[in-house]
């Protein structure tokens, strides 16, 4: 940075939008949307309520398939990749049973570490931003971060699934529609 453009921590500090204090590797459910840059339809379009995935959208579709690959405490469940965002749910599991009391009891984990949810959305960020870069002029992919939400009952985890498969059919009233 030069003179001019000097860190200053109240005016560049990021806030984070995790929920303070929450261990992001224990096993659960959770909903994530991952925004394109600027809600851009980079995916493919949505016909008659049906999303029609482009080149780029088979790479995401992809990509978020081979997750449980790289991470293997993970197991996916409904989601759906819309032309500008991609909707899932992920659960994290237990992979090492033998000593589930150490970690119960065991302090938060350190940012970074491989099993959190925000080490595998960053792997899904990264799979599709290369493919993206080299095959496209789309450079800047994503916006930056996520949105998640901790599924904590049977009956969110309905309404959340309903949502992921009938986003292609309420496209038009979607939050992030753009036209």
């Amino acid at each position: 940075m030069n003179k001019t453009n000097k860190y200053n921590p109240g005016k560049h500090h990021r806030k984070s939008i995790r929920l303070r204090g929450y261990d992001y590797s224990q096993p659960g459910l959770y909903f994530v949307t991952i925004c394109c840059q600027n809600r851009h339809h980079l995916f493919g379009k949505i016909e008659k309520g049906i999303m029609i995935l482009n080149d780029a959208g088979q790479i995401a579709n992809n990509c978020w398939l081979e997750i449980p690959k790289h991470f293997p405490n993970v197991i996916l469940h409904s989601y759906v990749i819309m032309p500008n965002h991609v909707h899932g749910i992920i659960e994290l599991i237990e992979t090492n049973t033998s000593n589930v009391w150490a970690k119960i009891f065991s302090p938060i984990r350190p940012n970074g570490t491989s099993k959190t949810v925000g080490s595998i959305i960053r792997g899904f960020k990264i799979g599709v931003t290369k493919w993206m870069r080299k095959n496209t002029n789309t450079y800047n992919v994503w916006q930056r971060n996520y949105y998640e939400h901790i599924i904590r009952n049977d009956k969110s985890y309905q309404t959340i699934t309903e949502y992921i498969m009938n986003n292609p059919i309420n496209w038009e009233k979607d939050k992030f529609f753009t036209g």
